[in-house]
């Protein structure tokens, strides 16, 4: 093990920036030191090297990265356009990588990401905050011990706000895909349908999705999912349709209740013990989920900013005990996976089989 571990940090300022606190974690991890910033933005710059410590910054990332020779690179912007260019750059190196999501634009770009950090025997975590939530293993365990019946469906939607639909799915619908599988397994096809002000997408709707998202259309999503389980899951979003509050959250419906589980490293989990799913035909009432248990009090701090120490310090001890991060390449990889396959369902109109033949974006291949 490192004394400390020696950290660089990739930002850009104006085009995704510096992600959710990927840049200012490390300042609560004593294991790490961020020693370099880059960002070809020199007032952004300037701001993250004072924000983060850094002893020194770089216009140019690749030129930190052979200066200072980091062993981890924290990947802080939003935008995905240059995600690949990134964590190609660290991979090639062997240098170990903790970063904003979503991982990609495109399978071909997650396979060649996989493919070099497997060569090259790096590790990568991504910054679901969820996918490490402890509340996890309390739900699992109320699914194993039989409290929801048996699993049914696993429902989800975005924030259904003004970027409903193809953007939803991919900045917001990211998030409560990869905690489908957390729950259903691995997914095996999928069935989606695009819409454009309620008419089927077409190549005319196809254009520049914003945050370097790549091509992108469609207002309104509708997607079914079959897992290895044998679950079936279902995600929809619609532009404008999200509701005060939000229905952004997953929900998995058993033949003896519900458990609905929202957005963040310690949100809001409730259980519904109805076999109805009626809570105003029952009297039922909705119990909260805790990392303590069901109807009990929380006893651990929640927030964005502890949910990246913690997949941090999991980073960590991939790296020293040679195994996978929680949330993974692998798993980003399945979270491309699962919004490329609505893609290229809506092309083919048809089901689609997971892992998808097709590498390349569908919705650039539309006739």
């Amino acid at each position: 093990m490192a004394e400390k571990y020696r950290v660089g940090v990739i930002g850009s300022t104006g085009r995704g920036d510096y992600g959710h606190g990927i840049d200012t974690v490390w300042k609560e991890v004593p294991a790490t030191e961020v020693i370099a910033v880059a960002d070809e933005n020199d007032e952004g710059r300037a701001k993250a090297a004072a924000r983060t410590g850094a002893r020194t910054s770089y216009t140019d990332y690749r030129e930190m990265l052979e200066k200072e020779k980091p062993q981890i690179v924290a990947i802080g912007p939003r935008w995905i356009d240059r995600h690949v260019e990134f964590a190609m750059a660290c991979a090639e190196r062997g240098i170990h990588v903790y970063m904003e999501k979503p991982f990609c634009r495109t399978l071909e770009e997650a396979d060649r990401i996989v493919r070099t950090c497997e060569m090259t025997h790096t590790k990568l975590a991504l910054a679901h905050q969820t996918r490490y939530c402890p509340i996890i293993p309390v739900v699992q365990g109320l699914i194993a011990e039989g409290r929801l019946g048996t699993v049914l469906e696993v429902r989800a939607r975005g924030k259904e706000d003004q970027r409903g639909g193809g953007e939803d799915l991919w900045v917001l619908g990211s998030h409560m895909l990869n905690m489908m599988t957390v729950f259903a397994g691995q997914p095996i096809s999928c069935f989606g349908m695009m819409t454009q002000k309620g008419r089927p997408v077409a190549k005319l709707d196809v254009a520049e999705g914003r945050e370097g998202l790549g091509p992108l259309a469609g207002d309104g999503i509708q997607a079914q999912y079959r897992f290895t389980s044998g679950i079936n899951g279902f995600f929809g979003s619609y532009k404008g349709l999200g509701g005060n509050p939000a229905r952004f959250a997953v929900q998995i419906f058993g033949s003896k209740g519900i458990i609905e589980y929202l957005s963040g490293y310690l949100p809001a989990v409730h259980f519904l013990a109805d076999p109805g799913w009626s809570p105003a035909r029952s009297g039922a009432k909705w119990q909260p989920v805790t990392s303590a248990g069901v109807d009990k009090p929380e006893t651990l701090p929640g927030g964005n900013a502890i949910g990246n120490v913690v997949a941090v310090k999991d980073l960590i001890a991939a790296i020293e005990n040679d195994r996978q991060p929680l949330c993974n390449m692998y798993e980003g990889r399945t979270t491309v996976e699962m919004i490329m396959g609505v893609f290229e369902s809506h092309r083919l109109q048809q089901p689609v089989i997971l892992p998808l033949d097709n590498r390349k974006h569908p919705l650039a291949m539309l006739p």
